[in-house]
């Protein structure tokens, strides 16, 4: 191997050195919860179509996750066989999950809003040999499409349905049988070594088709233990996963974290805030992760009635800058503590703000990093940014990827394992870093970068904008011209002059002011909410003026 290039076995052997790669499964930590508390609430699942929830004991999920380990040996299900999960937060999902982990078979989560399109690509690339989806969620029959894939995708042997009936039904297929595997004696991995492939995830695809980024145990595990010992989690916790499992938010800070630290873990398959807020209050959650919509509509539940969550300390939020308005209303209203954080799907949780320093740091930054993770801010030389300059951040540790499935063209990490993440951040004075847009984000207009997560936050300001976006479009005398793309709120308008007096009443730049308004119904956005800047550049090349002849 050339001296320039990422040596994974050294990274696995620092890791583990450090202490921050552990070899241990989450088969283990759950038997010794079930070997000390049989009887504690593990999950408590809430589904919007039933009146009451599925409660499932530790002792029981136990016995669910030996019958459903079980069944998937007997069907040829092992190891590095990969198994498609599109479900909701539902109970299953968990049970198939450490059933897989028993079996050594890969996860694959998948979100329960991808159609044809998205999981014609995905299952072929993953080479699914068992698919578990709903019967049928929020009015879709998933379990029509996925008998109707099926004939496209030759390795796709088994179709499993929750809720559906016959042989095929999740009940039926993997929970009927007497024949049950149990976990491997404790101290032993099993099936699955802790450093391979565990659970597959597609990115998000804000740059174009989605790649599946590769996770092993040890690095699933060194977030519950980071995010854990952060946040002082321990069993006598309850934890409210409202994000998609089909993400990392939900998945790895909500459910693995949970189900390793012992905890109650309450799942919530369709947020709806007064009924998000109530269970919080009935439950005694103490713990939740979500966007920063979640907080809004939380404030505004407990506003107009709904029971306060008085259990509820801290909230981890990832997914774009927080407002500092909304921090402020959430410790005033909910006594709520609002923790900032920074990560990816290649690299899990890379910084947080502590519950300590919520209030003085949240607002203005994403946090520091997580024990076991590094983190530096370079300048384009690759020499490190001063404090407060901003630069190309990058991050590496105990938490990263594997690398990219079926993509060996791909070296995600040079050689000191620093992995590029495409953002544009600063550091402050005690290691805190604030995330300031994406390196395609820039737009550089006569030689001046335009702060454009600055100008969009601007934008939002004005009582007629709901959301917006703004990119760059060609221009031959500036390089680029900036155009915000904009989704108003009902019965509102805006044009560029509302737009230029909102800007030269924040004393902004007129270089940064947007030159360009284009009113849309709506963004594009991948299923993770996240807006696909790429689309509305192709739409903005359209705006380009033709350079001028040398004569004109």
């Amino acid at each position: 191997m050339s001296e320039h290039q990422f040596d994974p076995v050294a990274h696995a052997r620092s890791m583990r050195g450090s202490g921050f790669w552990i070899d241990k499964s989450f088969d283990e930590f759950l038997q010794q919860t079930i070997a000390a508390t049989p009887g504690k609430l593990a999950l408590l699942a809430d589904r919007a179509d039933r009146a009451d929830p599925k409660r499932l004991t530790y002792a029981e999920l136990g016995d669910l996750v030996s019958r459903a380990a079980a069944a998937l040996k007997q069907r040829g299900i092992g190891p590095r066989d990969v198994i498609s999960v599109q479900l909701p937060n539902w109970w299953e999902f968990a049970v198939i999950a450490l059933a897989a982990f028993r079996v050594g078979a890969v996860v694959n989560p998948l979100m329960p809003i991808f159609r044809e399109h998205e999981l014609s690509y995905m299952l072929d690339f993953a080479e699914t040999k068992l698919l578990i989806v709903p019967k049928v969620f929020r009015g879709f029959d998933h379990e029509a499409m996925a008998h109707a894939l099926q004939p496209k995708l030759p390795k796709l042997q088994h179709i499993i349905a929750v809720d559906g009936e016959g042989a095929n039904s999740f009940d039926q297929a993997l929970l009927s049988g007497s024949e049950r595997l149990g976990p491997p004696p404790v101290g032993e991995i099993g099936a699955l070594p802790a450093d391979q492939m565990a659970v597959l995830m597609f990115t998000s695809g804000t740059t174009g088709s989605p790649k599946g980024v590769m996770h092993c145990l040890n690095s699933l595990m060194a977030c519950s233990v980071a995010l854990g010992g952060r946040f002082h989690l321990a069993a006598n916790d309850t934890m409210l996963v409202c994000s998609p499992l089909g993400h990392m938010t939900g998945f790895a800070a909500g459910m693995l974290l949970g189900l390793k630290i012992g905890a109650t873990v309450v799942f919530q398959d369709v947020w709806e805030p007064k009924r998000g807020v109530a269970i919080m209050a009935n439950e005694g959650v103490t713990y939740s992760a979500g966007a920063a919509t979640f907080l809004a509509d939380m404030c505004e539940a407990v506003a107009s009635g709904s029971p306060k969550p008085a259990q509820l300390r801290n909230f981890l939020c990832a997914g774009a800058p927080i407002p500092p308005a909304l921090i402020d209303r959430v410790y005033r209203e909910l006594d709520l503590k609002v923790c900032s954080l920074w990560g990816m799907t290649e690299c899990l949780s890379g910084t947080l703000t502590e519950p300590e320093r919520a209030l003085e740091k949240s607002s203005k930054t994403d946090g520091r990093p997580l024990e076991g993770v590094g983190v530096k801010v370079v300048r384009t030389d690759g020499s490190p940014a001063a404090v407060g300059e901003r630069g190309l951040l990058k991050v590496r540790g105990a938490q990263m990827c594997l690398g990219y499935y079926k993509r060996e063209d791909i070296e995600p990490f040079d050689a000191e394992g620093w992995f590029d993440t495409g953002d544009i951040a600063f550091m402050d004075d005690e290691g805190y870093i604030r995330i300031d847009g994406r390196i395609k984000d820039i737009i550089i207009r006569g030689g001046e970068n335009v702060p454009v997560f600055d100008i969009e936050n601007l934008m939002f300001k004005h009582p007629a904008v709901l959301s917006t976006a703004i990119v760059g479009y060609p221009d031959p005398r500036l390089g680029e011209r900036a155009c915000a793309f904009v989704v108003l709120r009902p019965g509102q308008t805006l044009d560029l002059s509302d737009v230029q007096a909102l800007m030269a009443e924040h004393k902004v730049a007129k270089q940064y002011w947007p030159e360009r308004i284009e009113i849309v119904a709506d963004l594009p956005k991948t299923p993770a909410g996240k807006v696909q800047k790429y689309q509305l550049r192709e739409i903005a090349k359209a705006f380009a003026e033709p350079p001028r002849a040398a004569n004109a």
